[in-house]
């Protein structure tokens, strides 16, 4: 699809990109640039590019294609390091969690004649690294495009044919709006898993052995979220602040509601609750995003007998 792409940033995403790109021929090369010599030479080893560089200026020139896998609080500083490579024609786009942040701080760099679209592929791991990709991470995951008003339709749509390449459903959405249905799909989730097993940490009573040893499935789901890369949701919270507080304050509510009905043995609320949010799981299964097996779909893994 484009003669050159160029990944700056090569984390789960851009390695699962890149290691996409290179399975299904979607780029004659494939430019790859961090600003960590290390993991660049792990990219290196991988064999996930075709060249790497540690200045990102270097790997955008004459890329048809860009795309930005940094932090969102990092945006800005990338697209004003890059912003005088960029070639005419290019598209310019980004992987950032939140949208109405990354396009303030990345659009005033953006020279003319470059398609600036931003977006969002709704996949991922608690893993982080170069070696944490993987070729199918976006099989039948949600990509949202959200470009600007008066966006090049065909860049949009070249754009939107590349996710649907790597395997993405496409939807379009305005960047307040997406911010706002994250806050509540990944963002306030994520927050909740840190407290929840902040909180198990801080417990005096209790010793962290007996936190590990003892770990029922739902705690154990709560600390794979809180594994998630610290520097990315720490800019997460920073940068799409206003429609997480938003959500926290509506989940400190419905909270004070359950904490009332726990008080006074409400057992009709308690189950009319527990009924409704068990349907959303139903709900999810159907819709393809997960699958219908027990324990999440994991693989038990069978420790092999002592000799």
């Amino acid at each position: 699809m484009f003669e050159r792409i160029a990944l700056v940033g090569i984390g789960l995403i851009g390695s699962s990109l890149a290691r996409v790109i290179r399975r299904d021929g979607l780029a004659g090369t494939i430019a790859i640039s961090t600003r960590s010599s290390s993991t660049l030479d792990q990219a290196r080893e991988l064999d996930l590019g075709d060249t790497y560089h540690l200045d990102p200026k270097d790997a955008v020139a004459n890329a048809d294609l860009v795309i930005v896998s940094v932090p969102v609080g990092s945006s800005g500083e990338v697209a004003k390091a890059i912003g005088p490579a960029l070639k005419p024609g290019a598209i310019l786009t980004d992987v950032g969690s939140t949208k109405a942040s990354v396009i303030a701080q990345m659009a005033p760099e953006i020279p003319d004649g470059v398609h600036f679209i931003p977006g969002h592929p709704i996949a991922g791991t608690e893993r982080s690294g170069p070696d944490a990709g993987f070729a199918s991470l976006f099989e039948n995951r949600w990509c949202i495009l959200t470009p600007q008003a008066g966006a090049d339709e065909a860049a949009v749509e070249r754009l939107a044919e590349f996710w649907r390449r790597c395997g993405s459903n496409i939807d379009v959405m305005d960047p307040n709006h997406h911010d706002m249905v994250l806050a509540i799909v990944s963002h306030l989730p994520h927050i909740i898993a840190y407290n929840i097993v902040g909180t198990a940490d801080d417990l005096e009573a209790v010793t962290k052995s007996e936190v590990i040893k003892y770990s029922a499935s739902g705690f154990r789901d709560f600390t794979r979220l809180a594994a998630s890369d610290p520097t990315m949701w720490r800019d997460v919270c920073l940068h799409n602040r206003d429609a997480i507080l938003e959500m926290l304050a509506r989940f400190s509510e419905d909270l004070a509601s359950l904490q009332r009905a726990v008080r006074w043995g409400d057992g009709d609320k308690l189950f009319d609750l527990f009924t409704r949010t068990r349907a959303i799981r139903r709900s999810i299964i159907e819709a393809g995003q997960e699958v219908d097996a027990p324990d999440f779909g994991r693989q038990v893994v069978a420790h092999p007998e002592k000799a």
